[in-house]
């Protein structure tokens, strides 16, 4: 049963605990029992939280869905919307299949060893990037040479070792 349902009932059961009560106060002086609410269902919505395993066990059947109206029939047994088909697809192609499940909220904070070692990670990465495209510029120019007909410099066999 969904939510919405849930509502319903909760406010048609007050409505008629308080037609009941009416009518009980007019013919007896006894006070009756105003606003009881039936234990099993809640009186204040809640937001829904879909589990990433669930999500995607709908997915999957409602891929596998291929008469007409299946798609609609699965949505209104679970009481969901197509747009949550719609975001969850999105996510999924994205391949955000962690993030179906991820936790709201703030992130853990972190330690200043696990900060910096982070931050060396992305300088290490960035200058693997800047490295990548300063070889691709090298071997570029010396096709670039070797089609005009340049000459290229002599590569220095001692490098690193001048006397």
């Amino acid at each position: 049963m969904t939510d919405r349902k849930k509502r319903k009932m909760v406010a048609l059961i007050t409505a008629g605990e308080r037609a009941r009560a009416v009518q009980a106060s007019a013919n007896s002086p006894a006070p009756a029992a105003v606003g009881v609410v039936d234990p099993e269902v809640r009186a204040v919505a809640k937001r829904r939280q879909f589990s990433a395993a669930y999500k995607l066990a709908l997915l999957e059947e409602a891929d596998r869905a291929s008469s007409p109206g299946a798609i609609g029939a699965l949505l209104r047994r679970e009481g969901l919307y197509s747009s949550h088909l719609t975001t969850w697809r999105r996510e999924r192609d994205a391949g955000a299949l962690a993030a179906l499940g991820r936790r709201r909220g703030r992130k853990a904070r972190l330690s200043p060893e696990q900060r910096r070692i982070a931050d060396l990670q992305g300088r290490c990465a960035h200058l693997a990037h800047e490295l990548e495209q300063a070889r691709t510029i090298i071997d570029v120019q010396k096709k670039l040479c070797t089609l005009l007909g340049i000459p290229t410099a002599a590569p220095e066999q001692n490098f690193g070792n001048e006397s």
